[in-house]
């Protein structure tokens, strides 16, 4: 009897804990997401000067507190984790894991202490615990068109990055350091915010001809800043018509696991999907 009663209260603590489809395991998940709220308000209150001078140590008690509190959770969750390892290097293990080092090296570093507001990624829990995996789901086909646009974008990019480098040298020939362009990265740091028509204001062309090729690098930003969006907004659109009942097999090509219904060439890279027959 002594032997199985630790057991069967790990097996408790285990279900209260990790699942959200019983009573208990809801209301702890509750109680967590309200926790984990109140933490946040606690940080951004800390943020703002007149309320940190006039409840400085309330604030802090407080802090300390939560960060205890969520300590206590996340050894409790290793302890009765039935694979302790899986859970610590797990998506959900990193976050909780997050959300107690920043208390910890605020010891160390005082303005560590503003980096607890990544405690906000713990309400990704609210998914677990209002059963919304159908918007989960839903994610899954954007992290599909990700990787799918990923060689275009990493192209788009690469292209990119080779345009602001010779606007930025260029820049640099043309106006120098008189004229706020102290060096190549620094005007290289202009092209990449002209290009993205962000357009700061700290740094400006003085010449006829810098003005001239900032004019070009503006009207090349807007025509390429819409380029990203449609390769993604193609994926995404693929991913949406194969994802629910495609042609599910492996391209030989670019490994693109799923097609329309019926093709033949891959809609990715354009090879045949599948071998030609001697007879063909």
């Amino acid at each position: 009897m002594t032997h199985t009663t630790p057991q069967s209260w790990r097996e408790r603590l285990y279900v209260i804990i990790f699942h959200s489809d019983t009573l208990a395991g809801r209301r702890f998940d509750e109680l967590l997401l309200l926790t984990i709220l109140a933490s946040l308000v606690v940080v951004m209150l800390d943020s703002v000067a007149p309320v940190r001078e006039q409840y400085r140590t309330q604030l802090s008690l407080l802090e300390w507190s939560f960060t205890a509190l969520f300590a206590t959770e996340y050894l409790l969750r290793l302890y009765c984790a039935p694979k302790p390892l899986r859970y610590a290097f797990s998506f959900y293990g990193l976050i909780d894991l997050l959300a107690v080092l920043p208390g910890i090296l605020a010891l160390l570093f005082a303005d560590a202490q503003y980096l607890i507001i990544v405690r906000v990624l713990r309400m990704l829990r609210v998914f677990r615990v209002l059963k919304l995996t159908q918007y989960l789901t839903q994610a899954n086909f954007l992290l599909v068109a990700l990787r799918g646009s990923r060689q275009k974008i990493i192209v788009f990019l690469l292209s990119v990055s080779t345009l602001v480098t010779v606007f930025g040298t260029l820049m640099y020939v043309i106006e120098g350091p008189g004229n706020g362009f102290t060096s190549i990265p620094t005007s290289i740091y202009w092209a990449v915010v002209t290009l993205t028509t962000v357009g700061f204001g700290d740094i400006t062309p003085k010449t006829p001809l810098g003005q001239g090729l900032a004019t070009l690098i503006m009207i090349t930003g807007y025509s390429i800043i819409a380029v990203p969006t449609g390769i993604f907004t193609a994926e995404l659109a693929n991913a949406m018509r194969t994802g629910s009942g495609g042609l599910q097999h492996r391209c030989p090509t670019c490994a693109k696991p799923s097609h329309e219904t019926g093709a033949s060439f891959c809609s990715r890279c354009g090879n045949p999907l599948f071998p030609k027959r001697g007879g063909d």
